[in-house]
């Protein structure tokens, strides 16, 4: 069945209650890829219910029952992630004008520069016994600098994203809320003096697309459209590192592929984004009036959650669905169309960003370390416990002999 009605009962402090504060009610559960793709598209299946008249969105109220402080809250839940029409769309337009394709393509030297550099850096991080954690000494590191230089974050600073976003990793109260206000204090202060002094980076664009706008990007939206942007292409990109690179080294026929072909990289990029993609599932659909997915009535008010990891695993969509297998294609020779990235409205701003350090890091990893090795069975490495998503914890390596 494409489709499942069910319910779930978490007890309470499960960590499945950071998405879903509301345990116990019904949920459909959509796993094949044309519907979870119909799911994704469909403007009658909302972020959230429409809030009552002076009351908190859901995505606010879940996390205020979480312990974050209500003024606090909308920092996060007010991002593009949770938006709909007509926010949605206006804080997109604003985002995508700072986000432009021209300003990614002039940030793929510094990607190739960054990326060198950490890669100098890791025998210096080698432990005792002989590996590296590529999680803590790659995968992170890479992506932080690299959106730290895209938003214009001084390189002195840079520290303080990486902490801030383990401390909203966290989902602990104690530690978001301090960061959240250390944060949004940052970004205010940082804005003015882009306003006082424009730069060629993203929150100047974002400062200037607001003053030109006569204020439609209010200090709440811009602390929350910020901060997503950090640390969400931050922490996905890395996640999507660290995980691909666990894949290949536990397919060595897929990672002999690329270090005889680089050319095959992009192409494998999202392959593994299909195959490991970190985000499982994508957020919670309300349903805004009644409708129809594969063949099954959605009454108003009920949720749906479409599991993008099943679809990306659909044999109906993915011939042998289960293989890794860098040099997929589709019937017509292109890349078949994973769902990782999302779909729709709501397909991931940064995907080209996410894609370009990606293809970089495994390029230029592979090229220096072509004796690169995992350092324990592929049964030892941990995952983080964490709903919703598949990330490692650490991912420890051996480099062999690095070439200079």
């Amino acid at each position: 069945m494409t489709l499942e009605y069910t319910a779930h009962t978490y007890p309470p402090g499960d960590p499945e209650l950071v998405e879903d504060p509301y345990g116990g009610s019904p949920v459909w559960l959509v796993t094949r890829h044309d519907d979870v793709s119909e799911v994704l598209s469909d403007p009658r299946l909302a972020m959230g219910p429409a809030p009552p008249p002076g009351g908190m969105d859901v995505h606010t109220e879940m996390l205020v029952k979480l312990g974050v402080a209500e003024h606090l809250a909308p920092y996060l839940a007010g991002n593009l992630v949770h938006t709909d029409p007509p926010d949605h769309t206006r804080l997109r337009k604003l985002v995508t004008r700072a986000f432009s394709a021209r300003r990614i393509a002039a940030l793929r030297p510094r990607v190739e520069t960054v990326t060198e550099e950490l890669l100098r850096a890791l025998p210096e991080a080698v432990d005792a016994g002989g590996a590296v954690d590529m999680v803590e000494h790659f995968a992170f590191p890479l992506p932080i600098t690299v959106i730290c230089e895209l938003l214009g974050v001084p390189a002195q600073d840079r520290p303080l994203w990486r902490r801030w976003s383990v401390d909203c990793g966290s989902m602990d109260p104690r530690r978001m809320n301090p960061m959240l206000t250390d944060i949004s204090s940052y970004i205010l202060e940082l804005a003015e003096q882009r306003r006082a002094e424009p730069a060629d980076d993203l929150l100047t664009a974002l400062v200037q697309a607001r003053d030109e706008e006569s204020g439609r990007l209010s200090d709440t939206e811009l602390i929350a459209m910020v901060l997503n942007l950090v640390i969400a292409g931050h922490e996905t990109t890395a996640h999507l590192i660290s995980n691909g690179l666990a894949a290949l080294l536990t397919h060595p026929e897929q990672l002999d592929l690329l270090r005889d072909d680089p050319a095959l990289v992009p192409g494998a990029v999202q392959e593994l984004i299909r195959w490991c993609g970190p985000a499982v599932t994508a957020m919670l659909r309300y349903a805004r009036e009644d409708t129809t997915v594969g063949g099954a009535r959605i009454r108003q008010g009920e949720r749906v959650q479409a599991v993008l990891g099943t679809a990306n695993r659909d044999p109906a969509r993915f011939a042998d669905p289960d293989t890794l297998d860098i040099r997929r294609t589709a019937g017509d020779g292109r890349a078949p169309q994973h769902v990782g990235y999302s779909h729709g409205m709501h397909y991931c701003l940064g995907a080209s960003l996410a894609n370009q350090e990606a293809e970089v890091a495994f390029t230029a990893l592979l090229a220096r370390c072509p004796g690169l090795a995992l350092a324990v069975p592929p049964q030892e490495l941990k995952w983080k416990p964490l709903p919703f998503t598949r990330v490692l914890t650490r991912l420890p390596v051996r480099l062999g002999t690095p070439r200079q």
